[in-house]
């Protein structure tokens, strides 16, 4: 199996960091290393500026660091991208996009037990860039077919260059908006989005799986067809736990799940430890365990790794770090707990 389980270690990408050196070192501090999304080093490293390289009709105003599209632009720059349709290279991001991801790529990964890369999706993509009367391009009809084309292309182009790396290498796509896809605010019809997601995944390659810190429709998430799914347990957990059923199905499927267990925002951090920590998590699991997951079975197909992503602590990267530390240590206190290889 190219995803490892029995609470290895990851993270989410978006990280506080000004120096690209010190935030690569601290993502390959943990078992299954990624590259991190550093916007405060460049705009263009922020996620949804580098999900949109060449995409058209994107208006990228860097100076005021705002991402619209125009309708306009779209219509003159789409048979340029179309010609290119059939070329993976040019959907994967380029140095210009990303000088983090490319200096991952210079490094010897290739004796981790895997490794992980990301890409936004479709659905915060569109959620987030609007148009020049301010309405999320996800509701588009016209457009929304290429994005979802043109985002499964995205994930599969990277995916291709870190198999490169090492052939267990897997792919998050971030998806926060899924949280609101199914609001009455959406203005995104349920069973359209249902219909769009499923078609949108079946276009990418496997290990194929879906980052995000919200609070779902945990059963529409877990039933798609993905091999690892990551989120904030310690703010969701308890929700999480009671969709139970969707929960085993998505593992007896081979699902991964990444527990995002150890806060990065200063404030909660500060309220807790490893001790504490470590209840809450064995609690969760022994929650599930009684409801018909079994602990063992649970663990062999489970990831540890901070909560959320943050970028506004008064601190900087420090608590950030002090997560990522933490989240080392509360994985071999467990492993050892559970006696796991």
């Amino acid at each position: 199996m190219p995803i490892p389980g029995n609470l290895l270690t990851t993270a989410m990408a978006v990280m506080p960091h000004r120096d690209v050196e010190q935030a690569l070192s601290t993502a390959l501090s943990l078992d299954i290393p990624f590259w991190p999304q550093l916007p405060h080093v460049s705009y263009y490293e922020d996620m949804y500026v580098q999900a949109s390289e060449h995409f058209p009709g994107i208006v990228l105003d860097l100076e005021k660091r705002t991402l619209r599209f125009s309708h306009e632009k779209f219509a003159l720059e789409l048979e340029e991208a179309l010609s290119h349709f059939e070329e993976p290279d040019y959907f994967d991001i380029s140095p210009k996009y990303s000088v983090v991801y490319h200096r991952y790529l210079e490094l010897d990964l290739s004796n981790r037990p895997a490794i992980r890369g990301q890409i936004e999706g479709p659905i915060s993509f569109g959620f987030n860039v609007q148009d020049e009367e301010g309405r999320p391009i996800l509701f588009d009809d016209t457009v929304r077919p290429f994005l979802l084309e043109f985002m499964a292309k995205r994930v599969n182009a990277q995916l291709t260059r870190l198999k490169e790396k090492n052939p267990n290498a897997f792919m998050y796509v971030d998806e926060p908006g899924l949280q609101f896809l199914f609001s009455a605010m959406a203005g995104y019809g349920d069973q359209a989005a249902r219909k769009d997601m499923a078609y949108f995944f079946s276009m990418i390659e496997r290990p194929r799986g879906v980052h995000l810190c919200g609070n779902p429709d945990w059963d529409f998430l877990l039933g798609l067809d993905l091999d690892i799914l990551s989120l904030d347990v310690y703010t969701n957990g308890e929700v999480f736990s009671s969709y139970h059923k969707s929960i085993r199905r998505f593992l007896d499927r081979g699902g991964i799940l990444v527990w995002g267990i150890v806060p990065t925002n200063f404030e909660p951090f500060a309220q807790e430890h490893l001790e504490s920590l470590e209840e809450r998590m064995t609690t969760l699991w022994e929650l599930l365990d009684k409801k018909g997951i079994d602990r063992e079975f649970l663990l062999s197909r489970s990831l540890l790794s901070p909560a959320t992503c943050c970028l506004v602590n008064p601190d900087g990267e420090k608590t950030v770090e002090k997560a990522f530390q933490i989240i080392r240590n509360l994985s071999v206190e467990l492993r050892g707990r559970f006696q796991l290889e």
